[in-house]
């Protein structure tokens, strides 16, 4: 990669130039936002109900409005990041350039479900659907087959090898590049990044004791890590179609999928380790203090 290249790179997000998305038009030189309904909808559902329940849940709640009030805003911060990752221009320059789709990942997996998981809004969310269909949705979850799938998907082991399976499946060149040509993919890819995020912040800040869940966040940086350096050290083009248009913003295709590496490797193996070290830190806090080395962390 040539020294300048990263600057050039940054500069040229400043700047719009027209060029071609996955389904082959040209956009303006304006940085669109994205409208496709089966993003824009559930992300406006979600605020619907989260903020109509949290209307209803404040005084059901035996928690403090302080405590409430920072859930919300924890809610609220991890919302607009993912929003901001699928709606903004963000998302439409992750169609044109490898390396910026490769932020729109990390700030899916490692910044905007934390926050939410943080939130706990499933209380929130449930209180926020009509009262017939809240019912329902609290029956169907309270049934032996629901309770068992989550707590064997969200603790120890699962949530984790599901999380690192989806995130190297849909990293390999061909699904890939699949996801670029198919709108569905996209979708789907975006979805298993997301849902699989939320299990594994879910077992790591709720489930599981701490010192294993820093074990876990480290496993998880690792084999991040490694991914990312495979992607930035490969001497050739990987990714075909992702790199594509790479040109029309002043990188090469190689440069492009060497920035898209980088972001993998370093930005998104720092949360992860910073995650893991403040895990350790409190587990060794409560040993200190003769706990058992907490089974969650207390956002409230």
């Amino acid at each position: 990669m040539k020294a300048g290249s990263p600057i050039l790179f940054f500069l040229t997000l400043t700047v719009s130039q027209p060029a071609v998305a996955h389904e082959g038009h040209a956009h303006s030189t304006s940085l669109p936002w994205t409208t496709d309904p089966w993003i824009v909808a559930p992300l406006g559902l979600s605020a619907i109900l989260y903020s109509y329940g949290s209307l209803r849940f404040r005084t059901r709640s035996p928690a403090g409005r302080r405590a409430l009030g920072r859930r919300a805003l924890t809610f609220c911060i991890g919302w607009l990041v993912l929003a901001g990752a699928l709606v903004s221009p963000l998302h439409w320059l992750g169609e044109q350039l490898f390396a910026v789709h490769m932020v729109e990942h990390e700030l899916v997996m490692a910044v905007s479900a934390p926050l939410i998981v943080l939130a706990r809004p499933a209380a929130m969310l449930l209180w926020g659907l009509p009262k017939g269909i809240r019912r329902g949705a609290g029956q169907a979850l309270a049934t032996r087959t629901v309770r068992r799938t989550w707590t064997f998907l969200s603790r120890g082991t699962a949530p984790t090898l599901v999380h690192g399976i989806a995130i190297w499946a849909w990293h390999a060149p061909v699904l890939f590049d699949a996801a670029i040509e198919s709108v569905s993919l996209h979708r789907l890819q975006h979805l298993c990044f997301f849902a699989t995020a939320i299990l594994f912040w879910w077992s790591v800040i709720w489930k599981t004791n701490r010192g294993l869940a820093a074990w876990h966040l480290f496993l998880t940086m690792l084999h991040m890590s490694i991914l990312g350096a495979l992607i930035a050290l490969s001497p050739k083009v990987l990714y075909g179609l992702q790199t594509q248009t790479s040109g029309d913003w002043g990188l090469s295709p190689l440069e492009d999928q060497q920035m898209a590496g980088l972001v993998m490797w370093v930005p998104g193996g720092i949360v992860y380790a910073a995650a893991a070290l403040a895990l350790v830190a409190l587990w060794i806090t409560d040993s200190t203090k003769g706990g058992a080395g907490g089974t969650r962390i207390v956002a409230s």
